[in-house]
């Protein structure tokens, strides 16, 4: 038996969710499913960023010790393979190399997971069985023997789970519904509340309790986030899966000359979007090294936990993408919103005045010979988090709007593949800081944040109508709805 999508026969169902849920607006302005998708989305990155502020502390001070390591199934072959991406690895630069290749390829998986669910099984099926192999994955860091295994059940886990719940939010919504980027900016919101709590409890559990500890809260926050998940299924985009007994499929109509070009023009914006995020995704690795010299982290007659910087951006940018939507809000009741290219050309403009900051602070330290007051950071985290706000969620709903039909799980993962060049190049990056001075190492990052503004712009005025809505794709949907 072959299970296929019906794409035409998806269209008529799709687009009377749509008329239906259109006045909607029982979760804060929004149809419910946002609040089912969003509250799910929370445990998964409660559990992810938990680990990771995990991590590399982990590894360092405990897992990747002589005594310990000699554990790990599979460890020898493994360190084998990242030498011949990163040359030879010590314990410690293992460690960094392994949370390294962990935070790339976390975003390269999820294009497994939208051909699994765009070809194979559906979204709802595919999201759920990306959040049980992520329990088990989680679960299986508890344990040194199966470190790697659960590191990859993991990976495979993010893969199918994060691009199709991020695509079942964009289904939401009829491709001329103005609440889109408010409603993944509301998803996102989500994700930012996650980033706050996770380090706080799992970091506490891990390094004051037992490192299985903040392992096994995060098992258990995934399993509550695939709970929600299950429980709000009857809110959900239909999905029209249809059953052939012969193993003939249903073949989707083929791509258009206007579909290719979005797709190339999608694909293009990639390594822009990378640059963009360079200083935001710094955040997760080098910045963490550079707040140990640079702020003064005394805090009630001991030192605060570096990692609790993950918690602090994560509380400014929680605040601030509540007053971006806001903002948007007012701004659409009195004019027309830009286009989401736009807005994502103007919140990498914004980010690139992030780092001068850093590099500011850097070149005060390097003169006083003292580091800087912690709340100082939060200039660097108001610039940058205002810019980040305008940036990946609005990504997320224009590979979700612009999509062609039947394309949509996987468009959205190629548009997390910026994050997985991002953290290459993040990677490399952050080789630099002992190389060059803290007020180098950061107007660096400005600089390539700039350049993605002036190319965002570019493609704004050149390829922006290409990106742009058609009027056959809302007469599309009109007619579907009435259909």
């Amino acid at each position: 038996m072959s299970i296929s999508t019906d794409v035409a026969g998806q269209a008529a169902p799709l687009a009377a969710f749509h008329e239906k849920t259109k006045s909607d607006t029982r979760f804060i302005g929004h149809p419910p499913g946002l609040g089912w998708l969003s509250g799910s989305e929370f445990w998964e990155r409660f559990a992810y960023y938990g680990m990771q502020a995990l991590l590399v502390l982990y590894l360092s001070h405990f897992l990747f010790k002589p005594g310990t390591i000699e554990h790990v199934w599979g460890i020898e072959p493994f360190r084998h393979a990242l030498e011949t991406i990163y040359g030879p690895l010590d314990y410690a630069a293992l460690a960094s190399a392994l949370v390294g290749f962990y935070a790339a390829t976390v975003y390269l998986t999820p294009l497994l997971g939208g051909y699994i669910a765009d070809r194979l099984i559906g979204r709802t099926a595919t999201v759920a069985l990306g959040a049980s192999m992520m329990a088990a994955g989680y679960f299986l860091l508890c344990l040194e023997q199966t470190f790697l295994i659960g590191i990859f059940a993991l990976l495979f886990g993010v893969g199918c789970f994060k691009g199709n719940i991020a695509a079942q939010v964009g289904d939401l919504y009829s491709i001329d519904d103005p609440r889109r980027a408010d409603g993944f900016q509301i998803y996102f919101l989500g994700i930012q509340l996650a980033v706050i709590v996770a380090p706080l409890i799992t970091g506490t559990l891990g390094e004051k309790v037992g490192w299985t500890w903040g392992f096994a809260s995060a098992g258990v926050g995934i399993l509550i986030g695939l709970v929600i998940y299950l429980v709000g299924r009857y809110a959900y985009p239909p999905e029209v899966l249809v059953q052939k007994k012969d193993a003939a499929a249903v073949k989707r109509p083929p791509l258009t000359t206007r579909d290719w070009g979005v797709i190339a023009i999608l694909v293009v914006l990639l390594p822009v979007l990378a640059m963009s995020a360079v200083g935001n995704q710094q955040i997760f690795n080098a910045y963490l090294i550079w707040s140990e010299k640079n702020y003064d982290l005394a805090m009630f007659g001991g030192t605060m936990p570096t990692s609790w910087m993950f918690s602090i951006d994560a509380v400014v940018s929680t605040f601030l993408m509540i007053g971006v939507i806001a903002f948007w809000r007012w701004y659409g009741r009195h004019w027309p919103e830009p286009a989401e290219i736009t807005k994502i050309a103007i919140g990498t403009a914004i980010s690139a005045f992030a780092p001068l900051t850093l590099a500011l602070f850097s070149q005060i330290v390097a003169q006083t010979g003292h580091p800087v007051p912690l709340w100082w950071a939060i200039a660097f985290h108001v610039i940058n988090d205002t810019g980040f706000s305008m940036v990946f969620p609005v990504g997320l709903a224009l590979y979700s709007r612009a999509a062609p039909k039947g394309l949509g799980g996987i468009m959205i993962a190629i548009y997390y593949l910026h994050l997985f060049i991002g953290n290459n190049l993040i990677g490399y990056l952050g080789g630099l800081l002992d190389k060059m001075s803290g007020v180098q190492f950061w107007l660096l990052h400005s600089a390539i944040i700039g350049v993605a503004a002036v190319l965002l712009f570019l493609a704004r005025i050149f390829l922006g109508h290409y990106l742009a809505p058609t009027k056959a794709d809302v007469t599309d949907n009109q007619a579907a709805a009435a259909a």
